[in-house]
């Protein structure tokens, strides 16, 4: 197969839609453009069932029913909207959240705010291979706090988090779970039921679906969750979340979902093969090549890595036919270590050396093997200029 040029490698900064996702979605731009909320006419009840068959659609990939789910614009806002409006409907009642160091930063952001209004927050680290000790949580929870909210899987080194024995904790003790899955959603199997979790984000954009939709999975019962609205108007989405629906942006989530949730067995076998042979082609031809994150336990398509003599920046600016990341991509323009990498342990040198890999539904064998030996023969000569750079070393005669 013909390679087309630039190959993309970045899976996890985002995806694109699925030709699946756009074919269910086009008519809903055209023909049947109708406003969800109106009830009056065959418009309308048109837009309202593409809707609804998106929630039982999305509600099937991650074992919830289609009444708790909440339609917004991504997980962003979805992460928001379920920490923020926690904290809003819990006054009187608890002022503590428990999270990770390496969360994103839509939630972390979300806590240092809580934190300026007055709440408090425990931050718990992670072990070497980016997890959460579940016995950590345990410690962590007081008669004050309201919810722990740890990722399912983490967007640089792809470590896949306890969730199940951190949701017996927080059943145990009586607080709710909240859990970023951008990354995990469609990817790895979710069933928050089985988990315990009580609150689920996650977005569109990393699943094949468009820009600009996500969802939040939101418990009806067993606890019946009660959320604050971060803004009001019309009282859309159980007056969780106002504002007129995207129905088209809503309909390819669905699709996408939908396709995901059957094809999900077969993809992380393949992607997971893909990924070690990466791993493997590259550890062959170049020395000094660590693994970033678990070896096992980690999201299929993930491959993160640092490479000893030089900079991720500077592999990325010399490969201009791969698209890669150097770390998350909402802080990829910083030259700061990253804070997922240095909170498992690697040092700033290591950290600013590391390079991160996301496959997809889209890569082919063809665009592995071309990328070990682009990155490699990259990796080489930046190596070799920074050492004649440094120049020969000579004993020096002058005496004192």
């Amino acid at each position: 197969m013909a390679l087309t040029f630039p190959i993309y490698l970045d899976y996890h900064a985002t995806t694109p839609v699925d030709p699946r996702a756009l074919e269910a979605m086009l008519p809903y731009f055209t023909t049947q453009f109708g406003n969800a909320a109106s009830r009056s006419h065959a418009f309308g009840w048109d837009a309202e069932k593409a809707v609804d068959r998106a929630r039982r659609q999305l509600a099937a990939l991650i074992g919830a029913s289609a009444g708790e789910i909440v339609f917004t614009s991504g997980a962003t806002e979805s992460n928001n909207v379920a920490l923020k409006g926690l904290a809003a409907a819990s006054r009187g009642r608890g002022d503590h959240l428990v999270t990770s160091v390496i969360e994103h930063k839509s939630v972390l952001d979300v806590c240092r705010q809580l934190q300026k209004d007055g709440w408090q927050v425990t931050y718990l680290p992670v072990n070497a291979e980016g997890r959460v000790d579940p016995d950590d949580v345990r410690g962590a929870i007081t008669d004050r706090t309201v919810a722990v909210s740890i990722m399912a899987a983490n967007n640089e080194t792809g470590a896949i988090q306890p969730l199940a024995e951190i949701g017996a904790v927080t059943r145990e003790r009586g607080v709710l779970l909240h859990s970023d899955a951008s990354q995990a959603a469609g990817k790895i199997p979710l069933d928050v039921r089985t988990l315990g979790v009580d609150l689920l984000s996650f977005t569109g954009h990393k699943m094949y679906a468009p820009k600009g939709v996500g969802a939040l999975c939101v418990r009806r019962r067993s606890p019946r969750i009660e959320l604050a609205p971060l803004f009001h108007g019309g009282g859309h989405e159980r007056g969780i979340r106002s504002g007129t629906l995207n129905v088209p942006g809503i309909v390819g989530f669905g699709r996408a979902a939908e396709v995901n949730a059957a094809e999900l067995p077969g993809e992380a076998v393949r992607l997971a093969a893909l990924r070690d042979r990466l791993f493997e082609g590259l550890s062959s031809r170049l020395s000094g090549v660590g693994l970033n994150g678990p070896r096992e336990g980690r999201l299929p398509h993930n491959l993160n890595v640092h490479f000893t003599g030089v900079e991720g920046e500077s592999i990325l600016m010399a490969i201009d036919d791969i698209a890669l990341s150097s770390g998350s991509a909402c802080s990829s323009g910083s030259v700061e270590p990253s804070y997922v990498l240095k909170a498992i342990g690697l040092s700033d040198a290591l950290a600013l050396a590391s390079v991160r890999f996301g496959l997809g539904r889209f890569t082919t064998e063809e665009e592995v093997e071309y990328a070990v030996e682009k990155v490699a023969r990259v990796i080489t000569q930046l190596r070799g200029r920074r050492s004649a750079a440094r120049g020969p070393r000579h004993l020096s005669t002058s005496s004192t």
